[in-house]
Order: structure tokens, then C-alpha cells, then sequence
């Protein structure tokens, strides 16, 4: 079966990994209260660079599926035992992701308990997206790309406002998840990995998966075009659909999937042509363990009271030298190269930890 794979590229091990490295960065800010301004994600519509992160994860899902199942589709291998491979495990992904939320609800004292998120996010987007491809020809693929872009709009337009409270999202997540989503006011549930979004991130899930496979093919010409064509678009049509990374807009699919579709075109050529370091790939190679594991550890932290304490003494002298930003900003980058460090350990005695 392994035969049939395409070798591995460092490249897509690298942007994955760097994926990782972000999501940590942003994710443990020490202060909430006075996070780094560069590391903010936009207060609801726009796009900064932190809200390009998630979605290239994604990207890279689809990219990964290209690149390990697309050849065993191509080499004749029969579909029913690999969808249960991509099913079991898009379901220990999920299944991941909830055991970490109940550890946050339990350690923490949460008031309710959140059914989704990132993980449980990037489980479903895996598992879809790993039966389209075993079961869609690319033509279909583009098809259903474009329809879902399309579909996802025209519910987000046609279903209400663009605003939380009064989008189609936010009463979907309501009658849905109600007190299990991430806001519940009482009345009102949002979830940023809820319901209708999670149609949005599989478009960029998918997009990543026609990418990949002009990836696999070297078609690198064609893979800029489309980087090239899905930001203009993206761009052109902000005027109707704003850029929101919580509603995962289609705009917001085009403008980060076609960055993504340009920077995983420079990656191949500087890391996998020109031998470039392949920044990031110690992440990349134990992606979802790094970032389990040091959800984990922040939440030792939080639920034993150990991270106020140990951020007052750790870092009280930046803040007071330097301000309550730069201490935050200093806490993230401590918190990320510690794990670079256990990541690299891991990688130079090889062991990698697969869910």
C-alpha cells in the first residue's frame, strides 16, 4: 500500500508544520488581556495575517490527501478499505479534539462544555474530503468546489445578516448547539467552528486537494494561476462578502486558499528543487500531537493555577520594562520554542506520533 504513495515532501511537511508553530503562537498569548496587536485576529470581518493560519492547516489537509491517497486511487486500489482508513481516522481526530475539551471543561471549571472546535473541524474536513476524492473524478471535484463556494454564499446572504447575532450561522448554531457552542449568552449560541462555517472550511479543505494534485503532477504554472485567480476573485468579491474568518466566508476561502496555493508553490520550489531548510518540519511531521500536547499543558497550567504565578515571576520584569504587550508576546514565543525543542527531540530519534 505504502508503495503506491508518493514520496514525501518536505515542503508540505514544512508550511504544516509552520501552520502548527502559529497556532501555538496565537493560542498562548499568557495575557489575554493584552495580546500582541500583530497576533490579533480581526474582530469579525477583515483578514490579518493570524486569521490566515487555520486555513492554511486546512489547505494542507487537502494537499496531504492529494499526496498519499490520490496515487493509490491512480494505481487501482480499491476505495472500501481506503475510506475506512481516512474515516477511523478522522474519527480519532474528532475524538481527540473532544477528549481536550472535556479536560479544558473539567481542569478549568468551565460553566458549560463546547462540542466543537479545531480539531473536531479538521476530522470532518479530512473525512469529507478524503471520500472525494476516493469517489469524484476531478472534474466532479472542481464541480463541487464551485458549488459549495456557491452554495455557502448564497445561505450566508439569503439567510440574514452578515452580523453575528443576526446571521444564519449564529441561529443555526442556536437551535443546533445551543449552551455546548463557544458563545452562549442564554438566548443566543456562536460558534467560530459551528455549523454553516464548517461548509466554508471544507471548501478550503478541497481547494487544497486540487492543489495538491497539480503539486504531485508539477504543474507548478498551473498551481500559481490558481493561487493568482483565487485571491483576485476572493478580492473582487469582498464588496458583497466581506472577508470573515467566522463565518468562513467563500471570499475568505479564495483570498487565504489562493496565498496558500502561491506559498505552497514557493515552498516546493525553494525547499524540494533548491534544498532550502525546511523550516517547520519537526512540526510538521507530529502536527496534531504537537498541537494536542500543548493544548494540554496550558490547560495543566490554567487548571492547577500555575500559569498566573509562573507568568508574573517569568515575565513581570518585560512587562514592566517593556509594557503588558511586549510580556505577552514574549510568553508565546517561550511557549513555542519549548515545543519546537520537544518536537525536534522527537524528530531526531524518530518517533512520530500518528492519531
Amino acid at each position: 500500500m505504502s508503495n503506491a504513495a508518493s514520496p514525501r515532501l518536505a515542503s508540505v511537511d514544512a508550511l504544516r508544520g509552520l501552520a502548527v508553530a502559529a497556532m501555538l503562537l496565537v493560542n498562548n498569548p499568557g495575557d489575554w488581556g493584552h495580546v500582541y496587536a500583530p497576533l490579533e485576529h480581526a474582530a469579525w470581518q477583515g483578514c490579518t495575517p493570524t486569521d490566515l493560519i487555520f486555513p492554511f492547516f486546512l489547505f494542507i489537509v487537502g494537499v496531504s490527501l492529494a499526496l498519499s491517497l490520490g496515487p493509490r486511487v491512480e494505481a487501482g486500489m480499491p476505495s472500501a478499505p481506503l475510506a475506512r482508513g481516512v474515516l477511523e481516522r478522522a474519527m480519532r481526530i474528532v475524538v481527540l479534539g473532544l477528549v481536550l475539551h472535556v479536560l479544558a471543561w473539567w481542569l478549568m471549571n468551565k460553566p458549560e462544555f463546547r462540542l466543537l472546535g479545531v480539531l473536531q473541524r479538521i476530522g470532518l474536513c479530512f473525512a469529507l474530503t478524503g471520500l472525494v476524492l476516493l469517489y469524484c473524478r476531478a472534474r466532479t471535484q472542481w464541480l463541487l468546489l464551485l458549488a459549495l463556494l456557491g452554495l455557502h454564499a448564497a445561505m450566508l446572504l439569503g439567510g440574514g445578516t452578515l452580523d453575528k447575532a443576526g446571521s444564519l450561522a449564529a441561529r443555526v448554531d442556536t437551535a443546533v448547539l445551543g449552551r455546548l457552542a463557544y458563545e452562549w449568552d442564554g438566548t443566543l449560541a456562536f460558534d467560530p467552528e459551528g455549523i454553516v462555517s464548517t461548509l466554508g472550511a471544507l471548501g478550503t479543505c478541497l481547494l487544497g486537494l486540487r492543489a495538491g494534485e497539480m503539486l504531485r503532477r508539477g504543474r507548478l504554472m498551473q498551481l500559481c494561476l490558481l493561487g493568482a485567480a483565487a485571491v483576485l476573485l476572493g478580492y473582487v468579491l469582498t464588496p458583497w462578502l466581506p472577508f470573515n474568518k467566522q463565518l468562513w466566508t467563500s471570499s475568505f476561502v479564495l483570498w487565504t486558499g489562493g496565498w496558500a496555493c502561491l506559498t505552497l508553490a514557493l515552498a516546493h520550489h525553494l525547499v524540494d528543487k533548491r534544498g532550502w531548510p525546511a523550516m517547520g518540519r519537526s512540526f510538521g511531521v507530529n502536527a496534531i500531537a504537537a498541537y494536542a500536547g500543548a493544548w494540554m499543558s496550558t490547560v495543566l497550567l490554567e487548571g492547577l493555577g500555575v500559569m498566573a504565578p509562573l507568568y508574573g515571576w517569568a515575565f513581570g520584569g518585560i512587562q514592566r520594562a517593556w509594557g503588558p504587550e511586549q510580556a505577552s508576546l514574549a510568553f508565546a514565543l517561550v511557549f513555542v520554542s519549548v515545543w519546537a525543542f520537544i518536537v525536534r527531540l522527537l524528530d531526531r530519534r524518530g518517533v512520530y506520533i500518528k492519531v
